[in-house]
């Protein structure tokens, strides 16, 4: 099969904002463990540090893991713009595998944010309501 010169640069836009969106959950994270209230001493406190502190981790990764994507993206055009088909092709490939590898990292990310807006429910015991109808 062979890859244009188009095929890995119609990934340049998908790829940017999505660098752009784990940037946004990295400087929100940053914000609320900047405004985190270390006055509280039980176990939900240290439970919300562990959450955030793997949030972060997986964030780096994400970005990471993005961020080499798009690099190899590059790469593989600049190897199809060589002449170099079937390298251009491998690397290409490889680029998809890391923004695969990424995406499942923010899917994981978002599991445990829900997670952590549970916890922080749970702790409110505040009883849910009927609907009405």
């Amino acid at each position: 099969m062979d890859i244009t010169l188009t095929t890995p640069a119609m990934l340049f836009p998908a790829i940017s904002l999505l660098l752009l969106a784990y940037t946004n959950r990295f400087l929100t994270l940053a914000s609320v463990i900047r405004n985190f209230d270390l006055s509280q001493d039980n176990a939900n406190a240290q439970a919300q540090i562990t959450n955030l502190r793997t949030r972060i981790l997986l964030i780096k990764r994400m970005q990471e893991a993005g961020a080499a994507s798009f690099f190899l993206c590059v790469l593989s055009m600049l190897a199809i713009y060589a002449n170099y088909q079937t390298i251009g092709g491998s690397i290409f490939a490889f680029s998809l595998v890391l923004l695969l590898y990424s995406l499942w990292l923010s899917v994981r990310e978002i599991r445990i944010s829900v997670e952590a807006l549970d916890m922080y429910l749970s702790h409110l015991n505040i009883p849910l309501g009927k609907k009405s109808k």
